[in-house]
């Protein structure tokens, strides 16, 4: 829950800057999960489109969509497909925003995947990145007590995910030249989850006062030096050219 609230400040705050209040953006969650940050954006009156690969989150996503509203049932679609293969399913230039969150990690080579985002997006549009930082992968380990696995992880850029597969991390330096040659360079990034990468899945939420706390100190963190580049998750902002 902290990570998607925090990322939907975020990316709620990139989107005000861009776009006059009230417009309906056309959406593109890639890799979108079970559909939390997708449903929120249609809750909020824009037309969003799904891809999600794995037949099980699809799933789940069309079951929540099931007990939402027609209105937003009726600008909301759903397709199975693979984000590597973006342009299969869609013309270029079709969507306003482009989110692809949780997904690079799974992408052995992404700036491929990454040149097809890109595509997909509009004059102005909104890549939205949130991928594992690579510059901090000793972090989670060393404050574990892991040592051999801290150690180990400054001379890696891969790791053993919260489910159990091995995966890749990003890093900034990478991601920035990347955006750039794709022509959607990076405008804005945050840290996510510099203090609470620890908590567990499931662990339930603290009151409300202290929630509030908490989310207070991650957002400043996130976008405060030095702390958002020990984050274990960067949240990435490219604008098209």
């Amino acid at each position: 829950m902290v990570r998607q609230e925090l990322v939907a400040r975020q990316l709620d705050e990139q989107i005000a800057a861009r776009y006059p209040v009230g417009q309906r953006l056309r959406i593109l969650d890639v890799g979108m999960g079970q559909g939390t940050q997708a449903l929120r954006l249609a809750r909020a009156g824009h037309s969003l489109t799904g891809l999600e690969s794995d037949p099980e989150m699809l799933r789940t996503a069309h079951e929540a969509l099931a007990s939402e509203p027609a209105g937003i049932r009726e600008r909301f679609r759903l397709i199975e497909g693979d984000g590597r293969e973006t342009g299969v399913h869609f013309l270029p230039g079709s969507f306003d925003v482009v989110l692809c969150h949780g997904v690079l990690m799974y992408v052995e080579e992404p700036d491929a995947m990454l040149a097809g985002l890109a595509r997909m997006l509009a004059p102005g549009g909104l890549l939205s990145l949130l991928v594992r930082n690579g510059d901090a992968l000793a972090m989670r380990p060393g404050l574990a007590g892991d040592w051999p696995g801290a150690l180990a992880a400054f001379e890696s850029d891969t790791y053993v995910n919260r489910i159990g597969l091995p995966v890749r991390a990003d890093r900034l330096e990478d991601l920035t030249a990347t955006l750039a040659g794709i022509a959607a360079p990076l405008q804005a990034w945050y840290g996510v989850r510099v203090f609470t990468d620890l908590v567990p899945n499931g662990e339930e939420l603290p009151p409300a006062d202290e929630l509030e706390r908490l989310l207070a100190a991650e957002d400043r963190a996130g976008r405060t030096e030095p702390y958002r580049r020990v984050a274990a998750l960067l949240h990435l902002c490219g604008v098209r050219g």
